[in-house]
């Protein structure tokens, strides 16, 4: 008796499988009762993330971005003028795109072609700093 392991019911140990054959290459089709390949949808209102409804029920309201340069009525993008061109690249020395800057498409090729020349002759840095 002393030999004998002690039995204890544990969340840590895995459930016993009960194969019905081998399993490669994954599942086989969708499962019993799942509505699709990722299983039911979850069930709460739009906007509702993966931990759940907000407190205080309080909807987050996103500003829209306005182009920089159509505020600012500024026509030409210099490629000498490093400070402005600075605040478009990253730390990593991407540049920073269009839905994250707000920066109008007409304005976002010139940027990218400005910072380009900048870098081309060492203005700007091509990678991190």
């Amino acid at each position: 008796m002393a030999d004998e392991p002690i039995k204890t019911a544990s969340s840590d140990a895995p459930a016993p499988r009960s194969d019905s054959g081998p399993r490669e290459g994954g599942s086989s089709g969708p499962r019993e009762g799942s509505s699709g390949p990722r299983g039911p949808r979850p069930a709460g209102r739009p906007g509702s993330g993966p931990g759940g409804p907000r407190e205080g029920g309080r909807k987050f309201f996103r500003r829209k971005k306005v182009c920089k340069f159509c505020v600012e009525k500024i026509d030409g993008i210099n490629y000498k003028d490093v400070r402005l061109l600075s605040a478009f690249v990253a730390e990593s020395g991407k540049i920073v795109p269009r839905r994250l800057t707000g920066v109008c498409t007409p304005h976002q090729r010139r940027l990218a072609d400005a910072i380009k020349q900048a870098r081309n002759i060492a203005l700007l840095p091509f990678g991190g700093r």
